[in-house]
């Protein structure tokens, strides 16, 4: 009789914790999604097309926007970036004055370029490719790129950071920019690698600093203690005091002009400043 009640509390037992077991294994898991914001000073959209038979790059330097990082899920992350026209640069400012004309660009009436991701789809738990629609010169047409996550890591001022890589190529004759097409000196084809850093944001919509995240959650929440009535203090009369007269303070001494770096090197370059 002994061993029969024992065999029926072990199946108990056992049928609770595989009912636990379950419901821990169904729990949902809270997803880790972290927005980084594009910094512009150091994101860049490199372009490179064919020159004749040699090839000419360049870049664009102003990009704003949001990639949010879905770290529990890469295919519900995305991007929605805005690229400045006016930001190219070729190295070469008869080129870029010319790119930025109605002939190509046409940036007074498309000063900005746009892209917002559709789909992710992770090939590795680093890359894979991203699907979306690119804007340019006043047509939008969809896009594929291959992206790369580059690393996420804390930055020298107490905040993270975010790097990722993205490569595609598009016929610029796709989005009306025809000149020189289909032949030419110009190439059709234009190969671009975008190079993003992105800055963490905080639920607040700032960039997110370790520090006053620490403090925040260090926040212990206080309650006011119940006021007790206190004794009427007694006031005993006390003279007024004798005033003094307070001497006047001493004028400070002028300040002493600090030599500027300009005044320095006219001294060392004397006689070349007339």
């Amino acid at each position: 009789m002994q061993n029969t009640n024992l065999t029926s509390r072990t199946r108990l037992s056992l049928i609770s914790l595989s009912l636990a077991l379950g419901l821990a294994l169904s729990a949902p898991v809270q997803a880790e999604v972290e927005t980084f914001a594009i910094d512009t000073a150091h994101s860049f959209a490199n372009w490179e097309l064919r020159h004749i038979v040699a090839r000419t790059s360049g870049t664009f330097h102003d990009i704003k926007g949001t990639v949010v990082l879905d770290l529990s899920n890469l295919a519900q992350s995305s991007v929605n970036a805005v690229i400045s026209v006016y930001s190219l640069n070729s190295s070469h400012l008869r080129r870029d004055v010319h790119t930025l004309t109605d002939e190509f660009l046409d940036a007074r009436n498309y000063p900005e370029m746009k892209f917002v991701s559709t789909s992710v789809t992770p090939l590795t738990p680093d890359k894979g490719t991203i699907k979306g629609q690119l804007s340019l010169h006043g047509e939008t047409k969809p896009v594929t790129m291959d992206y790369q996550i580059l690393g996420i890591g804390p930055d020298p001022w107490g905040g993270m950071r975010a790097g990722f890589k993205a490569t595609t190529r598009i016929n610029r004759s796709d989005f009306g920019i025809t000149k020189y097409t289909p032949t030419g000196p110009v190439g059709n084809e234009v190969d671009i690698t975008l190079l993003i850093e992105g800055i963490k944001q905080g639920p607040d919509g700032k960039p997110w600093n370790a520090k006053a995240a620490a403090e925040e959650k260090a926040k212990v929440i206080s309650y006011p203690m119940p006021t007790q009535t206190a004794p009427v203090p007694v006031v005993v009369p006390v003279p007024a005091p004798v005033a003094v007269p307070t001497p006047a303070p001493a004028p400070a001494p002028a300040p002493v002009k600090k030599e500027s770096a300009e005044d320095q090197l006219k001294k060392k370059l004397k006689g070349l400043f007339n």
